[in-house]
């Protein structure tokens, strides 16, 4: 019975693992990279217990876990009114729109960087085509596929360490500086995102609490354990500027690109440009069609309750048309994308509103109601600089929203 119980857990945290890498790995460094190895390690083990502890209420609220057909919408109508309703479904379509686009942007990034015969609007558009393709091909096909998807990201990410390791270099880990730290936190909040198939674990796993917490903590600790190492070999790999070959990060940064594009160009070697792409590939479709299917499902609620149809091609166009629209107008937005994402989206309905929950429904003067306005406080000073950053209110000195102007 225990065995059972442990394989029943473990597979389950692949599926966490699956869904949080993603995009967010490959943009973790270049969004983190002025600020240091050492502050970035401090700010991934922060953003860990955060988006951990948000994972663990989600997965106390029976109301939202127990009943196949609930949402968040609804759930949050139910403990906040209308106006949490519509604050969740805004916030979902920021979150499931924002990551589509950026695996898109990113994907075709990094082909772009292999080969220069077809548009990078062809590419898009045949990347596009495939993935949505398999998407269409339902739960059940993701569902099984996921654990071998998941080990393969894991061999091709080992093999890009691997490869990596010989040019970290000691000195450019010990550059620091702790005032870059707040721009990298909307990325970090990307890279721990999972909290949308929270229901179907914990109905997985028959709502068992210990099998679920295994689930959760045992997965978002392996994601945390890769972002630091990921942390640690493309911070030390690469140099923070380089003006003669410009094969730094801040470059990175300016053109809005993955970290395996520099690691690429300062490796030089097609074993690596092939592992790289590979990871990538198997990261964000997993990812990909992890959050399609997400969104066709919150899409066909929303047309079902605003529109009284659930007409499937509707459904379809309404879900995956928008993120291509804007990947073909503006494929170069790949960071951009995934600021939004953490900062805005997953800020308010995964950080904001489950500390609203625990702030709610803890005894006045308990350690846990004192957590829940924690949360609050922390999530709602992210969306804060986000939103500052984005509408030019805010310039975190020296200017990192606008490194482009100094990398062109």
């Amino acid at each position: 019975m225990t065995q059972e119980k442990s394989a029943s857990a473990m597979s389950m945290m692949f599926v966490v693992v699956g869904n949080m890498l993603g995009a967010g790995i490959l943009a973790l460094p270049v969004n983190l990279c002025a600020a240091g190895f050492l502050p970035s390690v401090a700010a991934t083990l922060f953003m860990w217990v955060l988006m951990t502890y948000t994972a663990l209420i989600y997965s106390d609220q029976k109301s939202l876990t127990t009943n196949e057909h609930a949402d968040l919408p609804t759930f949050f109508q139910q403990e906040l009114g209308n106006g949490g309703k519509w604050v969740t479904i805004v916030a979902n379509l920021i979150i499931l729109y924002g990551v589509l686009v950026a695996y898109l942007c990113g994907i075709s990034s990094i082909i772009m960087s292999l080969q220069s015969t077809l548009p990078k609007p062809v590419v898009t558009a045949l990347y596009f085509a495939v993935v949505t393709g398999m998407t269409a091909l339902g739960m059940q096909m993701m569902k099984k596929c996921t654990p071998y998807m998941v080990t393969l990201m894991w061999i091709t990410f080992g093999a890009l360490v691997f490869m990596v390791v010989p040019d970290v270099s000691a000195p450019h880990l010990e550059a620091l500086d702790w005032t870059y730290v707040p721009a990298g936190l909307p990325v970090l909040l990307m890279a721990f995102h999972f909290h949308n198939i929270i229901p179907s674990i914990c109905r997985a796993l028959g709502h068992d609490r210990t099998k679920i917490r295994t689930a959760i903590i045992g997965g978002t600790t392996i994601g945390m354990v890769m972002n630091i190492t990921w942390l640690l070999v493309v911070l030390g790999a690469l140099p923070l500027s380089n003006p003669e070959t410009h094969i730094d990060l801040i470059t990175a940064f300016g053109n809005n690109d993955p970290a395996t594009i520099p690691l690429e160009k300062l490796l030089q070697t097609p074993v690596f440009t092939y592992v790289a792409l590979i990871f990538a590939v198997v990261a964000m479709s997993t990812a990909f069609m992890a959050n399609g299917t997400a969104l066709m499902s919150f899409m066909r609620d929303l047309t079902a309750t605003h529109l009284g149809t659930k007409n499937k091609p509707l459904v379809w166009s309404l879900s995956f048309l928008p993120p291509l629209i804007v990947g073909l107008i503006y494929p170069d937005i790949f960071l951009v994308a995934i600021n939004l994402v953490g900062g805005v989206g997953e800020c308010i309905i995964f950080g904001i509103l489950p500390g609203f929950i625990v702030w709610k429904y803890s005894p006045e003067g308990s350690i846990r109601k004192y957590s829940g306005m924690v949360l609050i406080v922390c999530f709602a000073a992210v969306l804060m600089i986000e939103l500052g950053q984005e509408l030019g209110l805010l310039h975190l000195s020296p200017n990192v929203e606008y490194w482009t102007h100094h990398t062109k």
